[in-house]
């Protein structure tokens, strides 16, 4: 199976205050298309890191990345702002959501920033939130919704613009258990029907939902 992304030796590192911070040191990997890749370590390992990266919002301080078999360091920022648009959703722990925003436009967000007319804004984002089993949520503010229900709500904007892959960073990191549970299968569902997946936790039970972990350390792998 084809690979959509691959990395070569990817090193980033960041300066805060008198400290070299050396938070990535050399990764190579590949996902290949239509996989569920968990990434894995502790706090300061590096995955998070990795993961922006990989979904074009950071660039290495040094090595390659190749998203769909395009060199992304030989790309503006302009034209990597269009292939995050194009090709990648992005679900974090926090929702992101805009807080005075309902549901239906807060989905219908990255189409407007991708000029999508104002009719089809809304039926793309009616059918992704009937996806995540919001239909019936749209007109509702994210003050109005329960945190479970925020995130199906940004897994929607995610999906919206159809995308090959979709990282999500500590999706169910702020959820209780069962509105843990109801997200990850969601995610599953998305990438049994051929959505790359890549996920950022720490924790096991949550990694064991995927068909393949890499463990980071250090800013290494580790394990693969």
């Amino acid at each position: 199976m084809e690979a959509v992304i691959q990395s070569k030796e990817l090193v980033k590192h960041y300066v805060m205050g008198d400290t070299l911070v050396e938070a990535l040191r050399g990764i190579s990997l590949e996902v290949r298309r239509g996989e569920f890749l968990v990434l894995m370590g502790p706090s300061g390992s590096g995955k998070s890191t990795l993961m922006h990266i990989m979904g074009c919002l950071d660039r290495p301080t040094s090595g390659t990345l190749f998203l769909e078999g395009q060199d992304t360091s030989k790309i503006g920022q302009n034209g990597l702002a269009e292939i995050r648009n194009r090709k990648v959703g992005f679900v974090f722990q926090q929702f992101n959501l805009l807080p005075r925003t309902s549901a239906v436009n807060n989905v219908a967000l990255p189409l407007l920033y991708s000029g999508v007319g104002a009719g089809e804004r809304r039926r793309r984002a009616l059918l992704a939130l009937e996806t995540v089993g919001l239909s019936h949520r749209l007109k509702h503010y994210p003050s109005q919704l329960s945190g479970g229900e925020q995130q199906r709500v940004a897994i929607a904007r995610a999906l919206v613009n159809n995308p090959a892959i979709i990282m999500a960073d500590e999706p169910t990191g702020n959820l209780d258990t069962r509105s843990g549970t109801e997200i990850l299968s969601i995610l599953q569902e998305l990438n049994m029907n051929g959505i790359t997946l890549v996920m950022v936790t720490h924790e096991r039970d949550i990694a064991k939902h995927g068909d393949r972990k890499v463990h980071l350390r250090d800013g290494r792998l580790v394990e693969d």
